[in-house]
């Protein structure tokens, strides 16, 4: 199956050993926008024009490669120290290209606690309970 990983960009040190178990179970990776350059969006906050349409473009990048995956993995690990489990605006929104384009939608954690799990529940995605092994 090919996925491509989703998350907050705070999560990206951790996709190299996510992607290595996939690939181990023959799954082939795809790692999100930016990812070999976390930093890239920065540089575009000093000026609104520039970094909305760094956003917009990177929302249609991300639409199109969801389009040629098979499915994407929402990597919601707990952030800052909390205990729920975090899911961004932007990864909501993938999660909802995911599901426009029929694709297979997997959550690492439970999202029980989020504020928003009526609307995740409607795209009736898959709970690994950190068990990769389940995909």
């Amino acid at each position: 199956m090919k996925l491509l990983l989703i998350c907050s960009k705070r999560f990206y040190p951790r996709l190299a050993a996510i992607a290595d178990a996939l690939k181990r179970q023959g799954h082939e990776v795809v790692f999100p926008n930016c990812y070999d350059r976390p930093g890239a969006e920065d540089a575009t906050r000093t000026d609104p024009l520039r970094h909305a349409a760094f956003k917009a473009e990177m929302f249609r990048r991300s639409d199109r490669t969801i389009a040629g995956c098979d499915g994407v993995l929402t990597l919601n690990f707990p952030k800052d120290g909390d205990r729920d489990f975090y899911i961004g605006g932007a990864t909501f929104l993938e999660v909802y290209d995911a599901f426009r384009h029929g694709k297979a939608i997997y959550f690492y954690y439970p999202y029980d606690n989020c504020f928003f799990k009526d609307e995740l529940d409607g795209f009736s995605p898959i709970v690994l309970n950190g068990d990769l092994t389940r995909i």
